[in-house]
């Protein structure tokens, strides 16, 4: 390894590290905006703060049009078990996501963009940035969609960006792969709650009684087929599955009231539209059954994660190393977000452990964070 890219991989490990230690959550990110705008403050960039706990570079190059990357920031509420020199210092909380490591990546191409901007990157210079720079750094991705409010802020629109990229580091490709794949990458995720309303009597006298905990029953199995049948009959993927189910009080009463927690994840708003009808169309019948009554929700989620096909294919040019993923993927993302607003490209950057996200012993060597920062050097130079 040159002494070029061993420097680069110190820094990086030492910015991935120090933000390890410090996880935070939500919007409740203190320290690690301290962090960062520690890193930016001694860049040539202007520091933006566009909306509630959200971190921006700008360099402002004079272009007609600007080019973004986003990390984002927040950790997860785990308790850390990896047994790491530098892990969490705060109890309860622990970067099990990868996002340390999207923000020294992010921080990486900050870096770069001042070097090219100061003339000290090799081989580049501004003339060959062919947009002005936008680095995000955003809260919430965790929880409630931070991206959502980075849009909302109207900077994409102040900076004129017209493309956004973003890594998330994925544990099941091989380390430092990168892939990804046009149209949908990612699933829209929507929180089912469905709530079943009957009358508790003693099972002796069971009669009298509304059986909600049997109405739920009969709801969970068929809701979760009906949504394979869907998938079959329009041809893209449909999952709804239930993880919790709470119905009664003891043993030997019929059951007054149930509650069924469940998760739906689309690719399309035309798909979720079915299935929310469908599903409840399916409590209702369920609760009629019982001589109960049904309501079911279904939370606002994530959009899906979908790569804008024109932008995805410039993007495969630009990096030949880039690999395709055959089938979209069921987990959520709020980059869904910026993709409603701007044609942006989301990419799978490996980790080649196997250990799964949100794990308490997630962990990565910092070498694969060397090819994403590479990326973003070449996104930011595609014409």
């Amino acid at each position: 390894m040159s002494d070029e890219k061993n420097l680069e991989l110190e820094r990086l490990t030492r910015w991935r590290r120090d933000l390890h230690r410090i996880p935070e959550l939500d919007f409740e990110l203190p320290q690690t905006m301290a962090y960062v705008r520690g890193v930016l403050e001694g860049l040539s960039c202007e520091v933006l703060k566009p909306c509630e706990s959200c971190v921006c570079a700008w360099f402002d190059l004079g272009r007609e049009r600007s080019v973004a990357l986003r990390a984002d920031m927040d950790a997860l509420p785990v308790t850390e078990r990896t047994g790491a020199a530098y892990a969490s210092a705060a109890p309860g909380r622990m970067h099990a996501c990868g996002h340390d490591g999207h923000m020294a990546m992010a921080l990486a191409a900050a870096t770069w963009v001042d070097d090219v901007v100061g003339g000290r990157a090799d081989d580049v210079c501004a003339e060959d940035l062919p947009r002005n720079v936008l680095v995000v750094f955003q809260p919430a991705e965790e929880t409630t969609g931070g991206a959502a409010l980075v849009c909302e802020s109207g900077v994409f629109d102040r900076c004129r960006v017209e493309r956004i990229f973003g890594f998330h580091l994925w544990p099941d490709l091989p380390a430092g792969a990168l892939a990804s794949r046009p149209g949908p990458l990612l699933a829209r995720s929507s929180e089912v709650t469905a709530e079943f309303a009957g009358r508790s009597s003693h099972i002796a006298r069971w009669r009298e009684g509304r059986d909600a905990l049997a109405a739920a029953a009969r709801f969970v199995p068929s809701a979760e087929a009906m949504c394979g049948r869907l998938q079959k009959e329009l041809g893209e993927p449909c999952l709804l599955r239930f993880g919790r189910l709470e119905a009664g009080t003891v043993r030997n009463a019929i059951a007054g009231a149930a509650r069924a927690e469940g998760s739906l994840r689309v690719f399309s708003d035309a798909m979720f539209d079915r299935a929310r009808e469908a599903v409840t169309t399916l409590a209702a019948n369920a609760a009629k059954t019982e001589g109960c009554t049904a309501k079911i929700t279904f939370s606002v989620g994530y959009p899906p994660v979908v790569n804008d096909a024109a932008l995805f294919f410039a993007v495969e040019k630009t990096l030949p190393e880039l690999g395709r993923i055959d089938e979209p993927l069921l987990i959520a993302e709020d980059f869904a977000f910026y993709q409603r607003h701007l044609p942006g490209v989301f990419v799978l950057l490996g980790t080649g452990t196997g250990v799964p996200l949100h794990a308490d012993a997630f962990d990565f060597d910092e070498r694969v964070l060397l090819a994403g920062a590479d990326a973003y050097r070449r996104l930011l130079r595609m014409p």
